[in-house]
């Protein structure tokens, strides 16, 4: 049976960093609330010409150089994205121009952090078809465009960043073993960009009631996140006949570090088997789970024969999970 092999990565993050104490100089906050609140202590932000396709640029070239792969050799590119250059073309089709993937169709998913996974089902589920043989799958955002900055409760949270994968097809027992992939839009109020769609053009209106920035309500999303993920990530390891002191690592969505530390307890996992670089760049959304992804590889977190977990959750809402056996 097919299945795709992840069998190289990268990421790639803007170099200009903003920590916390040069928030404290715009709005009313601290380094100390900040960090105990979130675990973040920096984010990355692009200069203000650089756009999602750009990050997502780096980290393809990145992985394409690792695989050994020369552009023409795919034959899909998936980029997971909220923050899409322009509304059309795709920032896919841009970033497949960019690289000269002629022989690749090129398509954008929208399932905000939970993106990348989404992307992980889409592209496994085509190569267990048949369908495509070698996939570019990027995750990318520029949030720093649409957060706003005098937000004390949202413009600490984001920051932006772009991670790639290339899977490849495989009859070894060993790559995508699962994903499980939902959503429930009743939910969506949680967190939205309501402005700049067909609902609420951009106008002079809009702008005026900030209508372009990520508005997105805490308190709420963190206690629906911290019970969807327990069970999303019981159900993965169920699903799969696993118990989690199998797992050799678990790469979670970098959103809030509590919420990374109440799903390691209520599975029972010590926070060493669980990777965490929310400190150094943030939430970056579809990128999150990619970047670190890459960075536990790079690391050598990551070895032949390890079952590792992938698992997000954002808006829509939407959630979503993987097993992967390295």
């Amino acid at each position: 049976m097919l299945r795709g092999r992840i069998v190289a990565t990268g990421s790639y993050v803007p170099e200009n960093v903003v920590t916390n104490h040069d928030l404290e100089k715009i709005i009313d906050t601290s380094d100390e609330w900040i960090t105990e609140r979130t675990g973040i202590k920096e984010r990355r932000v692009v200069n203000g010409d650089q756009a999602t396709s750009d990050l997502a640029f780096e980290a393809a070239s990145i992985a394409l150089k690792r695989a050994h792969l020369r552009p023409k050799d795919i034959d899909l590119i998936i980029v997971a994205t909220i923050t899409a250059d322009m509304a059309f073309p795709s920032t896919a089709c841009i970033l497949q121009d960019r690289l000269g993937a002629k022989n690749a169709a090129a398509f954008d998913i929208n399932a905000a952090c939970s993106g990348f996974i989404y992307g992980l089902h889409i592209a496994n589920g085509l190569i267990r078809s048949g369908i495509h043989t070698k996939v570019l799958l990027v995750g990318a955002e520029v949030l720093s465009k649409v957060t706003d900055w005098q937000d004390r409760t949202t413009c600490i949270l984001f920051g932006d960043g772009a991670g790639a994968a290339i899977l490849e097809a495989t009859k070894e027992k060993r790559g995508v073993c699962s994903t499980h992939i939902s959503s429930d839009g009743s939910l969506g109020d949680l967190i939205r960009l309501p402005g700049g769609g067909s609902r609420n053009p951009c106008s002079k209106e809009t702008i005026l009631k900030r209508l372009n920035y990520i508005k997105m309500k805490g308190n709420e999303t963190f206690k629906v996140a911290v019970r969807t993920l327990e069970e999303l990530v019981t159900r993965t390891l169920a699903d799969n006949s696993l118990e989690p002191s199998q797992l050799s690592l678990l790469i979670p969505h970098q959103a809030n570090i509590r919420i990374i530390q109440a799903t390691a307890k209520r599975l029972g996992m010590p926070i060493e088997k669980v990777f965490v670089n929310i400190d150094k760049y943030g939430n970056t959304s579809a990128a999150s789970v990619p970047i670190a992804l890459d960075e536990a590889v790079q690391t050598g977190r990551i070895q032949d024969g390890d079952y590792i977990l992938l698992e997000a959750f954002g808006g829509g809402l939407t959630w979503a999970s993987s097993l992967v056996r390295w």
